[in-house]
């Protein structure tokens, strides 16, 4: 998850930098993408994790989807004033959501819940 957020947003960064925006004051198509993107790499994040974990995937998706959350909190007191706080919410919801839904998927995939 990190690695597909990370080199995504570098690209982005280095490729379309217009769309990032001043510092504090994101575009809104910077916003759209960013989270699009930190989405799909949430769901692939909990999809992965379900499909690798013996036994309790779910329970395995669900801590996943605790520490995201941990880091996401973190991050959001790390860019405190860099970011507006809308956006950092959204984030903080956004990930863990993801991961839960893309574990949710590799379950309905597998059987039965």
């Amino acid at each position: 998850m990190v690695a597909v957020v990370g080199v995504t947003t570098g690209a982005l960064m280095k490729f379309a930098p217009q769309w990032v925006g001043a510092a504090g004051q994101p575009c809104v198509v910077y916003v759209v993408v960013n989270l699009t993107y930190s989405l799909a790499a949430a769901m692939a994040g909990g999809y992965v994790t379900a499909w690798i974990a013996l036994g309790t995937p779910l329970k395995h998706v669900l801590v996943l989807a605790i520490i995201v959350l941990l880091l996401g909190g973190l991050s959001a007191l790390q860019q405190r004033g860099l970011q507006p706080v809308w956006y950092q919410l959204l984030s903080m919801i956004i990930a863990p959501a993801g991961v839960m839904l893309g574990g949710l998927l590799r379950l309905r995939i597998m059987g039965p819940l």
